[in-house]
């Protein structure tokens, strides 16, 4: 199954246009969409997700019409916001057995035995009978990725997952969505690099509504490898290498700023950098930037 999105547009009521003729094609696994807060993800998310209408184009998921067959995408759609509610004084067992009646799982002893199995699937069994108030944020993603896996999806959306969560549980749900890749269509939403590299093998990057790269990491990185270098600079300096440089990132260290530039050849004093997947984000996002100033 694929989910394929053509010429996809967005306008909101305030005038932003959120998604600019939006082509994907997504198959089963893991695929990330990267872009920084306000690209359009949440947008993209929410249209795919028939939360919101399209002003114009299309979405096909298999032989359903995404934007005309909205019941029939929610039989077979996982969904995982940005931000969700639970319920802090039930237990965990107590609301995901309500949500599965609510998905139209009617038959108890089957409804048990599904509600038993997400729970270890999700590593949730020793707290499911904790109230899900004192869930950590880590154990509430992994919970709404439960509900999510309620109704045996072929498609998954999960926009901006591991935002706010520790190093161990970001390894925990990472681990968790790269075993639903392997058999369904998995949509991770982020602006953190490292989560669509370390999972996704097929990935996008969106900015300002538009697609700017849509392929695979490794593919990716080759477009920029050998093109990066970097320099330690004064603070005072940054706005001078601006000018003379393509500068896509800068980070401080130790309190001084050391920039990476895009070039084919090495400038004078840079050093060459072994590129990674956030230099070729940072890349795509300097381009489109400088070509919005051009226009």
């Amino acid at each position: 199954m694929e989910l394929v999105i053509q010429n996809l547009n967005k306008t909101y009521a305030n005038g932003v246009q959120a998604l600019k003729d939006v082509n994907l094609t997504i198959r089963q696994g893991m695929f990330g969409l990267l872009g920084p807060n306000g690209a359009g993800k949440s947008s993209l998310m929410r249209t795919i997700a028939t939360l919101q209408e399209a002003d114009s184009g299309t979405i096909q998921l298999g032989d359903i019409n995404v934007l005309t067959q909205k019941e029939e995408v929610r039989k077979t759609l996982g969904y995982l916001p940005q931000e969700f509610g639970v319920y802090p004084r039930v237990d965990a067992v107590t609301l995901l057995d309500h949500l599965a009646v609510l998905k139209g799982i009617v038959n108890k002893k089957e409804r048990k035995e599904l509600v038993e199995a997400l729970l270890h699937k999700t590593n949730l069994w020793a707290a499911r009978n904790k109230n899900l108030g004192g869930y950590s944020g880590g154990m509430k993603q992994r919970f709404g990725i439960a509900q999510a896996l309620l109704a045996n999806p072929k498609l998954i959306i999960v926009d901006e997952p591991t935002a706010g969560l520790d190093p161990a549980e970001r390894n925990r749900f990472l681990n968790l969505l790269s075993e639903l890749g392997e058999n369904t269509i998995v949509i991770l939403s982020t602006h953190i690099v490292e989560d669509v590299k370390e999972l996704c093998t097929d990935m996008a990057i969106i900015n300002k509504g538009q697609v700017l790269y849509k392929g695979s990491p490794m593919d990716a990185l080759a477009e920029v490898t050998g093109k990066i270098w970097r320099k330690r600079i004064q603070k005072s300096e940054l706005e001078a290498y601006r000018t003379r440089f393509q500068v896509i990132s800068e980070r401080l260290i130790a309190g001084a700023p050391e920039i990476h530039v895009l070039q084919d050849t090495r400038p004078e004093e840079f050093v060459s950098v072994d590129a990674d997947l956030e230099d070729v984000y940072f890349t795509h996002i300097f381009r489109s930037s400088e070509a919005s100033v051009k226009a």
